[in-house]
């Protein structure tokens, strides 16, 4: 986002290290940047996090809603609190977040000059908003009620120009799913799912969200975009099945 020109508020929960060294290389590379403290599922740190966006950029016209956790167990030994807090985050804290973000835009208003949409809000999903996921019934759950909650909004915003839509992504090489991909025999693994033959890297999803946030994607309203290698066609049918 920031190569692509916007200015840029990296939130982070716990990792401010990353966050300040994330918002030195932007700087550096003439962006203006900085880093703000909120865990997402909370509506306070979440209003606080728009008010400092406001203040030091005077206002917000992207928002990329990305905080996810796994909390994996199977069904029947998943813990009540092992599920909330992955609702929490996933699910409640991308409504907070974006709430805040709609509010936002309606009273700064549009300006065709800056966007031809009042606002865009892009949702972080997963291909698991449509692939059943044993062991992490939490995780799924979450994921597809966040499509609903997307293509809901999408719905009810769009009169207003503000776009709103989704990335799906499959695996791609972060921490949350390091263990299946870090060594050799669990990235053999892996690959059997993904047709294209490689797992993905965090800028595939980067640069598909840079799009969702410009112009070149204005006609876009309620989509989910699957960043997944092809995870999605179910690749073991390609023997019948």
């Amino acid at each position: 986002m920031g190569e692509a020109g916007a200015s840029v508020v990296v939130n982070y929960r716990s990792d401010q290290s990353s966050a300040e060294q994330l918002v030195a290389s932007l700087k550096n590379r003439g962006g203006q940047a900085f880093a703000y403290q909120a865990d997402v599922s909370k509506p306070d740190d979440c209003a606080g996090l728009f008010d400092a966006v406001a203040e030091h950029f005077g206002g917000v016209d992207i928002v990329v809603a990305d905080a996810g956790i796994q909390r994996d167990k199977p069904f029947t030994e998943m813990s009540l609190a092992e599920w909330q807090q992955v609702l929490e985050v996933n699910l409640t804290g991308q409504f907070v977040c974006a709430q805040a973000a709609v509010r936002c835009f309606r009273r700064q208003g549009h300006d065709p000059g800056r966007s031809k949409a009042l606002g865009k809000v892009i949702f972080t999903s997963s291909v698991h908003q449509e692939i059943p996921w044993a062991g992490h019934a939490n995780y799924a759950v979450a994921k597809s009620g966040l499509k609903m909650l997307m293509q809901t909004m999408a719905q009810e915003l769009a009169p207003e120009k503000i776009r709103v839509n989704a990335i799906a992504p499959g695996a791609i090489k972060t921490d949350i799913n390091r263990a299946a991909w870090e060594t050799p025999a669990a990235s053999a693994k892996l690959l059997k799912l993904i047709p294209y033959g490689r797992i993905g890297e965090p800028e595939d999803v980067a640069q598909a969200a840079v799009w969702l946030a410009s112009d070149a994607s204005d006609y876009v309203v309620g989509t989910t975009l699957f960043v997944d290698g092809g995870m999605m066609l179910y690749p073991k049918f390609r023997e019948g099945g």
